[in-house]
């Protein structure tokens, strides 16, 4: 307070004030169901948003400049296919757009401060949002953890993945992983430093063919045929989270060979 007669401060503290109207707005809404037909609706803005798995609030996140509420939520939507844990209407969503965000880290806060009252928010930290961690996790036969290890991906859900006919292993593997909901990795080329080339699919890939049968198939009769069509140099694997073929015979902890 001023010492000074007909004069004083007034601190408005706008990070808290946005805080508390943003749970109060997220709380009062209802939720839709996490679905690629619906999110495609949303806009491409800016905003915060929450997951709840039958009903529970799982995972909170914020969008940034480079992938608006649009783009993260579809995202989102196409992680949780085939998981037979996440079939149906189990995954929903809210979310709002924010026209003025603050320097305040407004997703840590909201995470803070749903830990602390109910305890939730799962799926934050479990992996769930992380990209594919690369050759290393599975060479240390790392086991999986968090969002993989209770939800994890099932290879045999029927579909029209692939085009019917002979083509080359390298372009079907590239269009099966176009349209996976999950990673599907695959050897490459190997610059001069040893690091994987990407894009560049392994010698044998473009120079072998494979007959597609249809009209439903499944990844793992996919990864059949294809190791078929390379021969036993060749090993397709799957993994809770995501699959794999590299031309190589070895037996993982955690991974179930095809």
């Amino acid at each position: 307070m001023s010492d000074i007669h007909g004069f004083n401060e007034f601190e408005f503290d706008l990070p808290s004030a946005l805080l508390r109207d943003i749970i109060q707005l997220l709380d009062g809404m209802p939720t839709g169901v996490l679905s690629s037909s619906i999110t495609q609706q949303i806009p491409e803005v800016q905003g915060v948003y929450q997951l709840f798995c039958n009903g529970e609030l799982v995972y909170i996140g914020k969008t940034d400049a480079e992938a608006g509420l649009r783009t993260r939520l579809t995202r989102h939507s196409q992680k949780i296919l085939h998981r037979p844990s996440l079939s149906g209407s189990v995954v929903t969503f809210k979310a709002a757009q924010i026209l003025v965000f603050t320097a305040m880290d407004l997703e840590t806060q909201l995470i803070n401060h749903y830990r602390k009252t109910m305890g939730a928010v799962a799926w934050n930290g479990s992996g769930f949002g992380s990209n594919d961690p690369g050759r290393k996790r599975e060479e240390t036969d790392k086991a999986p953890d968090g969002f993989d290890a209770v939800h994890p991906i099932n290879i045999d859900v029927p579909g029209e993945y692939v085009p019917i006919g002979t083509a080359a292993v390298a372009t079907v593997l590239g269009r099966l992983k176009s349209v996976l909901p999950y990673t599907l990795r695959y050897e490459t080329l190997r610059g001069s430093n040893g690091r994987a080339m990407r894009g560049n699919p392994h010698a044998d890939l473009t120079a072998t063919g494979v007959t597609i049968e249809g009209p439903l198939q499944t990844v793992r009769g996919l990864m059949r045929q294809i190791v078929a069509a390379l021969g036993p140099d060749w090993q397709a694997t799957a993994f809770p989270s995501h699959v794999i073929l590299y031309k190589e015979r070895k037996a993982y902890t955690h991974g179930v060979i095809l």
